[in-house]
């Protein structure tokens, strides 16, 4: 059988590129002041709030075309983390109403960022021939 491996990760860079860009695209249109006051209650300059940017709207578009996707799976797996240990602490050992662990989705999206530093973008993306992509 043959494999298609490059359109596997084409396929997970789109998949999970625009559903945190939708979020991104929120944070762009409502703005990040809960963002920034929750930074702000755990003691950290509220400017780092703008990072959110980086990791919802800058990685997910080079992850989708393909540009640095190994930066910016990494970029991406840290927003992940960042926001599970600002916001979701509460919810690391927590089931939500339907049986699975509260936490899935954002864990996912980070072990997903994570495969993209180890994978790549593969060979349909916008660049494939820096080290970083």
């Amino acid at each position: 059988m043959k494999k298609y491996n490059d359109l596997g990760i084409l396929i997970s860079r789109v998949a999970i590129g625009l559903p945190m860009l939708v979020y991104g695209i929120n944070k762009l249109i409502y703005g990040i002041d809960p963002i920034e006051n929750l930074l702000t209650e755990k003691g950290f300059p509220s400017f780092f709030a703008y990072g959110v940017f980086l990791g919802e709207v800058v990685a997910p578009v080079l992850i989708i075309i393909g540009l640095r996707s190994r930066l910016a799976g990494l970029v991406f797996a840290i927003n992940c983390f960042t926001a599970i240990c600002l916001a979701q602490t509460a919810n690391i050992l927590k089931l939500n109403d339907y049986g699975g662990w509260a936490l899935e989705l954002l864990v996912i999206y980070m072990m997903i960022g994570i495969s993209f530093l180890f994978t790549g973008s593969g060979k349909f993306s916008v660049s494939t021939n820096n080290k970083w992509d």
